[in-house]
C-alpha cells in the first residue's frame, strides 16, 4: 500500500594564473576577460575538498560537486526545493508495517559509461557505503543496516526493483529523506569494480575520478587549483546548457572579486558583505541571495578540564559579540540563530535568548573555579569569516580572564583534527545532510557511545566527547515518531535543551550570497550543503 509520506518542507594566496594555463592539458580555453558561452566558471575556495566519493565525502565543496556527478533515489529538484521526488526512482510503496520499500526504478536512465541504470546498482551503492564506513556512513546505517545484514536489507528483485528493509523503529519519511543524502548516491557496480585493487570497492580510484549518471562528469581534480567537469550529454532531463564547469580554487575573497568584476570568472562563491555591497555601482555583475542552512558554532571538547565545567559551558553562551558581529563582518551574510535546525525550515526553534554579557560570564566563569589567565585553544578555518569570529570569541575570552591561542588550518588539516577529538574550543559549522531535522539533531543530541574506540565522526555530539544523556533516547524517540505534529514537538524540546546545557553554542545562521555576472541566469543554490545545481546554469 502506498503512504503519504510527511517530506519535510522546507588560506592560501592566489596566484596569478589564467585559467587557460590551469586547463592547457584537458580543455582549450581563452585567456580573455570573458568565459566562454559554454562554460561556467565559479571561484571558491575548495581547500577542504578531501574527496568526491559519495560513500566518503562529508565537505561542503565536495558535496556540491558530488551532487552533480550523481543521482540519487530520491531527490529535490531546483524547481521546488521543498517537495522531495524521485530521482532514479520512479515511484515506490511501503508495506502495511511500514518496515519495507518496493521501489520501481526509471527505465532507459544511463551512467556517464553507458553501462544501463539497474537495481543492483542500487544495492551495490548502499551496500558499499555501508560496508566502507566512512564518515557520512552513519546517515544510513541508523536505518538498521550493517555490514553483515546489508545484502539482505538493499536487494534487487529485477533489473528495475529494489526492496528496501528498515531494520529500526524509524519514521518512513525520515527514512525517506535519508535515501536522499549524499551517501545514499547511486554508483555504477561495473565501473567502480573495474578499478578495485585488493577488494577495497573502488575507493582508492573513485576519490578522484567518477561513475555516476548526473548531468555532469568528473574530467580533472587538481587539488586546490582546480575541479573541471564535462556535460553528460545523455542526461535524463537532457544535456546540460553549460558543457563545462570550472571551479577555481580562490582563496582570498578579495581575489575572487577581483576575477569576478575582470569577467575572468562567472561566479565568486564567498564575498565578504563589503565586496557584495561594492558590486552595487557595476551593471556587468550582481549580488545574489539564496536560503541556506549553514550554522556557525562553538564547541567545547568535553576532555578538557576547563571547558567541560557546565558553569563554563554557561558562560560560553554571553561571550560571542552576536550583534557586534552581524552588524560588521558578517553583515548580509550570517543573521542569530541559536538553535540546532535552521530557521526556516519545518521544526525550527528560532528563540534566541542570549546576547553578550560579559559580567556575568565572568561571574560564572569565576564560580566554576577557574583562576584568571587560564589558557586555551581556538581551532578555526583559516578562512573568512571564520577568522574574524575566532578573534572576536578571542578579544572576549580575554576580558573575562581567558587566555587563548588561535589555531588557523585549512579543511584538510582541520577537520581530522576534530574528528579524533584533539581541539579545545572550535569555531566550526555545520549544515544539514538532508532535509529532516533528525539530520542535525543526530550530529547535535545523539550519541549513543562516548567511548573513543567507537569513533562516531559523523556525530558532533561524539567528536567533542559529549555523552548527550536523554537526548540521545529523546532523539530516537523523535526519529520513530510518524505523527508529525507530535514529532515538531519533541524536536522544539530536543532544540532548547542543547541550547541550554550541551558542548555548543550555536550562534549563527548563514545566508548565501554569491556574486556573479549579469549575463548568467538560472544558478540555483538550496539549503542543504549539496544543493547547487549547475545543469540549469544559462548564459
Amino acid at each position: 500500500m502506498s503512504r503519504g509520506s510527511n517530506i519535510v518542507n522546507f588560506s592560501s594566496t592566489f596566484k596569478s594564473v589564467s585559467l587557460a594555463a590551469l586547463l592547457a592539458a584537458s580543455v582549450a580555453i581563452p585567456a580573455i576577460a570573458e568565459t566562454p558561452k559554454d562554460t561556467f566558471v565559479i571561484a571558491r575556495n575548495t581547500a577542504d575538498a578531501i574527496t568526491l566519493d559519495p560513500a566518503e565525502c562529508f565537505e561542503f565543496t565536495g558535496g556540491r560537486i558530488v551532487a552533480n556527478l550523481y543521482e540519487r533515489l530520491f531527490l529535490f529538484e531546483p524547481d521546488n526545493l521543498t517537495k522531495l521526488v524521485g530521482g532514479i526512482a520512479e515511484s515506490y510503496d511501503f508495506s502495511e508495517d511500514g518496515k519495507t520499500i518496493t521501489v520501481k526504478l526509471r527505465d532507459g536512465l544511463t551512467f556517464h559509461s553507458g553501462n544501463p541504470v539497474t537495481a543492483n546498482d542500487v544495492a551495490y551503492s548502499l551496500g558499499r557505503a555501508v560496508k566502507l564506513n566512512k564518515t557520512p556512513a552513519f546517515i544510513i546505517t541508523q536505518i538498521g543496516w550493517t555490514p553483515e545484514n546489508i545484502a539482505d536489507a538493499v536487494k534487487a528483485v529485477d533489473d528495475s526493483t529494489v526492496e528496501i528493509k528498515i531494520l529500526a523503529n524509524m519514521s518512513p519519511a525520515l527514512v525517506l529523506n535519508l535515501l536522499s543524502s549524499g551517501v545514499s548516491s547511486i554508483v555504477d557496480m561495473k565501473e567502480v569494480q573495474a578499478h578495485e585493487v585488493d577488494g577495497d570497492m573502488g575507493y582508492a580510484w573513485l576519490k578522484d575520478h567518477s561513475a555516476g549518471s548526473g548531468p555532469y562528469k568528473l574530467k580533472t581534480w587538481k587539488a586546490n587549483e582546480l575541479v573541471l567537469l564535462d556535460a553528460f550529454e545523455d542526461y535524463r532531463h537532457g544535456a546540460p546548457a553549460m558543457k563545462r564547469v570550472a571551479i577555481r580554487h580562490v582563496a582570498e575573497p578579495s581575489a575572487q572579486r577581483l576575477l569576478l568584476e575582470k569577467g575572468d570568472v562567472d561566479a565568486a562563491m564567498e564575498l565578504t558583505a563589503d565586496q557584495l555591497k561594492g558590486l552595487a555601482g557595476n551593471p556587468d555583475v550582481s549580488a545574489e541571495q539564496y536560503p541556506k542552512g549553514y550554522l556557525m558554532y562553538l564547541a567545547v571538547n568535553m576532555e578538557n578540564p576547563i571547558l567541560s565545567k557546565p558553569k563554563v559551558r554557561e558562560a560560553l553562551h554571553y561571550i560571542p559579540d552576536y550583534d557586534g558581529m552581524v552588524g560588521s563582518f558578517l553583515d548580509g551574510q550570517y543573521k542569530i540563530h541559536q538553535n540546532f535546525w535552521p530557521g526556516g525550515m519545518w521544526a525550527a526553534v528560532n528563540d534566541n535568548p542570549y546576547k553578550q554579557d560579559l559580567a556575568k560570564a565572568k561571574a560564572l566563569v569565576a564560580e566554576a573555579g577557574v583562576e584568571p589567565g587560564a589558557k586555551i585553544t581556538i581551532d578555526t578555518l583559516n578562512k573568512s569569516p571564520f577568522t574574524e569570529v575566532a578573534q572576536s570569541v578571542q578579544a572576549s575570552l580575554k576580558e573575562i580572564g581567558i587566555e587563548s591561542e588561535i589555531i588557523l588550518s585549512d579543511g584538510k588539516t582541520l577537520w581530522p583534527k576534530y574528528r579524533a577529538r584533539k581541539h579545545e574550543l572550535i569555531v566550526a559549522r555545520w549544515g544539514p545532510d538532508y532535509s529532516d531535522p533528525h539530520s542535525n539533531a543526530d550530529a547535535f543530541a545523539h550519541n549513543p557511545d562516548n567511548s573513543f574506540e567507537a569513533k562516531l565522526t559523523g556525530k558532533l555530539t561524539w567528536r567533542n566527547a559529549w555523552d548527550a544523556k536523554g537526548l540521545t533516547e529523546l532523539t530516537d524517540q523523535a526519529a520513530s515518531e510518524s505523527d508529525p505534529a507530535k514529532r515538531e514537538a519533541i524536536y522544539a524540546t530536543l532544540q532548547k535543551m542543547v541550547r541550554e546545557d550541551s558542548a555548543f553554542t550555536v550562534m549563527f545562521q548563514a545566508i548565501g550570497t554569491f556574486g556573479q555576472r549579469s549575463n548568467v541566469k538560472g544558478f540555483v543554490n538550496g539549503a542543504t550543503s549539496d544543493q547547487a545545481y549547475y545543469r540549469t546554469v544559462t548564459k
